[in-house]
C-alpha cells in the first residue's frame, strides 16, 4: 500500500469517527426528547374551595405530566373560589411551566377561580358557565357575614388579576373589573358593579378562546384527538393536608395542643397530656409547612416556645419570666403559621383572634378537667391525690425516726424553723411546725413526717422557770433558813 493510499485511508477514518461523535449526542438528545407516539393528557379538577392544600396537588400534577412528555394539562374548573393565596400559588405556578395549559370552565369560575382560568394559556367555557366575581372579602366570625375586604387587598387583587392577563394577552380592563367594582368598561359593566361573564359574553370580549360542552369536544378543538387521558387525583398526603389546613380542624389542633400543655403545666411530669399536646400541635405545624404557610422561622419559634415552657415545668417551677416568654413565641409561631404572603392587617388580626379563641377555649376545658378529673372513675388513677397523709404507712420514714414520736426535750439550737434539738440526750434534726423557738426551749416531738421531725414547743409552767446559772437545790442538804430543832 503505498503512502497516499495510506493517508487518504487514515484521513477517511478520522472523517468517520469525528462524524459518530457528532451526530451520536443528538440521537440521544433527541431519544431522550421524543415525544409519545400517543399524545398524552392530564385532566386536572378544580372542584370545591380552593384552599391551601390545592396547590402542592396542582404542583405535582404538572411535574408528573413534564416528565411523562404530555401534551397538556387541562384544568376542569368549577369553584365558586376560596382563599386568595392559594390561588395565587396556584397561578404562579401555571405561569411558570413550560407546559401547556388549558383552563375549561365547566359550570363556573368564580372568584380564586378565576384568577386560575386566566392564568392558563388556553381558556374553554362549556355552555351555562360563569367567570368572575373576584372581589376580596374578609371571612366573618360565627354567625356573621363576610365583609368587604379593604382597598389595599383590593388593589393587590386587582394588580394580579391585571399582570396575569397581561401574561395570557387577556382584555385588561376586563380582568380588573372582576376585582374592582370602580373599574367600569363601556358597554359590559358600570361603575359600581362587579364583572361575572357568561359564556357567550366571554367569548364576545375575547376572554376566552372558544367553546367546548365536553371533553371530547375541548381535545378535537386543541388538535388531541385520541389523545391518551389520565385523570389525576388527590393522594392520600395531599388529602391529609387539606383536612390538616381546614379552617375549623386547625382552631381545634390548636386547642387541644394547647389543652395538653396547660395540664402539664399544672401537673409537672411529663405525661399523657404532654404526649397529646405536642403531637396536636406537631399536625398543626406539619400540616401548614406543607402548604408553605409555616416556614422554619415559625417552626424555630414554636420549638423555642416549647422549650422555654419545659424550663419552667421541670428547672425554674413557678409562672415566671420563662413562661410567659414561652407562651407568647408559641402563640406567635401559631399567628404567624396560618397567615401568608400579600395577607393584610386584617386577615393577620383574624388569625390572632383564632388562636385566642382556642386558647380561651383550652383555659375553660383545662380548668373544667383538673376540677373534676379526680373524681371520675376512669380518670381517678391519671391524678394524683393531694393528700398522702402521714405515717409509716403513708410515707417513708426510718424507724429509726419514728421512735422519737411522741418525745420530749429541748431545743439545743435556734429553730427557725429547722434546727437540732436534744432529745433524751441525743442531738437530732428536726423542724419547728413553722414558729421560731429559741436555743433551750422545751419542745415536743409531734409527728415525723417522711425525713422530717416535727416539734412543737411546749409552754413553761411560772412555778418551774429558773434562771440559767442558778444552783439547784439538794434535798439532803440543809436549809440554812429554816430553825435549827432541838432534839433534847
Amino acid at each position: 500500500m503505498s503512502r497516499r493510499q495510506l493517508s487518504c485511508l487514515v484521513s477517511f477514518a478520522l472523517l468517520a469517527l469525528g462524524l459518530w461523535g457528532l451526530l451520536m449526542p443528538a440521537a440521544r438528545f433527541a431519544t431522550a426528547q421524543a415525544v409519545p407516539a400517543t399524545p398524552i393528557v392530564y385532566v386536572l379538577p378544580i372542584t370545591g374551595v380552593i384552599d391551601l392544600g390545592l396547590a402542592p396537588f396542582v404542583q405535582r400534577v404538572i411535574d408528573e405530566a413534564t416528565e411523562a412528555g404530555a401534551a397538556a394539562v387541562i384544568l376542569e374548573i368549577d369553584t365558586f373560589g376560596g382563599r386568595v393565596d392559594a390561588a395565587v400559588q396556584i397561578r404562579d405556578t401555571l405561569l411558570n411551566t413550560p407546559l401547556r395549559t388549558v383552563g375549561f370552565v365547566n359550570k363556573r369560575a368564580i372568584s380564586a377561580g378565576a384568577l386560575i382560568g386566566l392564568a392558563t394559556q388556553t381558556l374553554a367555557m362549556a355552555n351555562g358557565s360563569t367567570i368572575g366575581a373576584a372581589a376580596p372579602v374578609q371571612a366573618g366570625g360565627p354567625n356573621e357575614e363576610a365583609k368587604p375586604a379593604s382597598e389595599k387587598t383590593v388593589s393587590y387583587v386587582r394588580k394580579e388579576f391585571r399582570a396575569t392577563a397581561e401574561a395570557r394577552k387577556r382584555p385588561l380592563l376586563l380582568a380588573e373589573a372582576m376585582v374592582d367594582a370602580d373599574v367600569e368598561v363601556p358597554g359590559v359593566v358600570e361603575k359600581g358593579k362587579l364583572l361575572t361573564l357568561t359564556t357567550e359574553e366571554a367569548l364576545t370580549n375575547k376572554v376566552v378562546d372558544f367553546r367546548a360542552n365536553s371533553l371530547d369536544s375541548l381535545l378535537s378543538q386543541l388538535g388531541l384527538e385520541g389523545a391518551e387521558v389520565r385523570r389525576a387525583a388527590p393522594n392520600w398526603a395531599e388529602h391529609l393536608v387539606r383536612f390538616l389546613t381546614n379552617p375549623v380542624l386547625s382552631s381545634l389542633l390548636i386547642s387541644v395542643g394547647l389543652l395538653g400543655i396547660l395540664v402539664e403545666v399544672r401537673t409537672p411530669g411529663f405525661g399523657l397530656a404532654g404526649g397529646l399536646g405536642v403531637a396536636s400541635l406537631s399536625l398543626f405545624f406539619w400540616g401548614h409547612w406543607l402548604v408553605q404557610l409555616a416556614g422554619w422561622e415559625e417552626l424555630l419559634l414554636a420549638g423555642l416556645g416549647l422549650a422555654l415552657l419545659v424550663a419552667e415545668v421541670f428547672f425554674i417551677p413557678g409562672l415566671g419570666i420563662a413562661g410567659v416568654l414561652g407562651a407568647a413565641a408559641l402563640l406567635g409561631a401559631l399567628v404567624l403559621s396560618m397567615t401568608g404572603a400579600g395577607d393584610t392587617a386584617a386577615a393577620i388580626v383574624q388569625a390572632s383572634w383564632r388562636v385566642v379563641i382556642a386558647l380561651l377555649i383550652a383555659l375553660g376545658v383545662g380548668l373544667v378537667l383538673l376540677r373534676f378529673m379526680p373524681r371520675l372513675p376512669f380518670a381517678s388513677r391519671l391524678v394524683l391525690a393531694s393528700d398522702l397523709g402521714t405515717g409509716p404507712e403513708h410515707g417513708s420514714a426510718p424507724m429509726s425516726d419514728q421512735r422519737w414520736l411522741g418525745k420530749s426535750g429541748h431545743a439545743a439550737t435556734v429553730l427557725r424553723p429547722a434546727g437540732i434539738a436534744d432529745l433524751e440526750g441525743e442531738r437530732v434534726d428536726v423542724v419547728s411546725d413553722g414558729a421560731l423557738i429559741e436555743r433551750g426551749t422545751p419542745i415536743h416531738v409531734t409527728h415525723v413526717d417522711g425525713n422530717r421531725i416535727v416539734v412543737r414547743k411546749l409552754p413553761t409552767p411560772p412555778h418551774t422557770a429558773r434562771q440559767p446559772n442558778a444552783k439547784q437545790a439538794d434535798p439532803n442538804e440543809p436549809n440554812p433558813n429554816q430553825p435549827k430543832r432541838n432534839d433534847s
